[in-house]
């Protein structure tokens, strides 16, 4: 990028948007330096923004840039994901656990590499769910472009898609919609996706069992390759479920 944001620039996109983003606690989101102290960034980094709103984020970074617009596109969700880390980190410290819980790695895992699926046809759920990836994305491709929607929730994906590579894989969360969902403004199909995975992440995430993988190279048209049959041959990416 030649022309980098600086904070404040990031700062200033929710004011623009005239969208408040806050956390579970009621703080207002803003994006300040990094900060170094006695303990691991990581340890603070997910109770720095519970109890101040603090993103902390370093500049000229694509990781954390991405971050920064996940937040502004899906806010509800982020401080849902913030408050699972929160919680379960307060837990695991006041009961001395030193393992991070299942429930801790499904939210990083999805928070770095999550994939939301929405469609109105429940067959090519099942299809996804099943993982039979040559008949959903080469048979069904019409079908899937006109009635079903990938979305990049996970920053760590993004930064991942600047040089796609064979083996690029999502974190599914699927949605079945009715058809009037993708008849909405993106935003507003932003907006509806945003309150979905709220209620998901909060009520139904557990485990990273609960989410799907999925192999984003596939999808029609992403890249030139997958224009032909036999690139869904390739078991290695396009793995059948065991």
């Amino acid at each position: 990028m030649q022309y980098w944001p600086e904070l404040s620039d990031l700062n200033n996109l929710s004011i623009q948007q005239k969208q408040r983003i806050v956390t579970r606690s009621g703080k207002k989101v803003c994006f300040v330096p990094i900060t170094r102290g006695k303990q691991c960034v990581e340890q603070n980094y997910e109770s720095t923004i519970y109890l101040t709103g603090q993103v902390q984020t370093r500049t000229k970074n694509w990781h954390d840039f991405f971050n920064a617009m996940v937040w502004q596109i899906f806010p509800r969700a982020k401080s849902a994901l913030n408050q699972l880390h929160y919680q379960t980190q307060l837990f695991e410290s006041i009961n001395k656990i030193k393992q991070r819980s299942v429930l801790r790695d499904a939210a990083t895992l999805f928070d770095e590499s999550g994939v939301i699926v929405v469609s109105s046809q429940k067959i090519l759920i099942q299809l996804l769910r099943n993982f039979e990836w040559k008949q959903l994305f080469w048979r069904e491709r019409e079908a899937i472009l006109s009635s079903m929607r990938f979305f990049v929730f996970g920053h760590g994906l993004y930064e991942k898609a600047l040089n796609p590579y064979m083996g690029m894989t999502g974190k599914g969360i699927v949605f079945n919609v009715d058809e009037t969902f993708l008849d909405q403004t993106l935003l507003d199909q932003f907006q509806s996706i945003d309150l979905m995975l709220e209620s998901f992440l909060l009520k139904s995430l557990s485990s990273n069992a609960d989410l799907t993988p999925i192999p984003l190279l596939g999808y029609p048209g992403w890249v030139e390759d997958n224009s032909k049959e036999t690139y869904y041959e390739n078991k290695k990416y396009f793995r059948d479920r065991h």
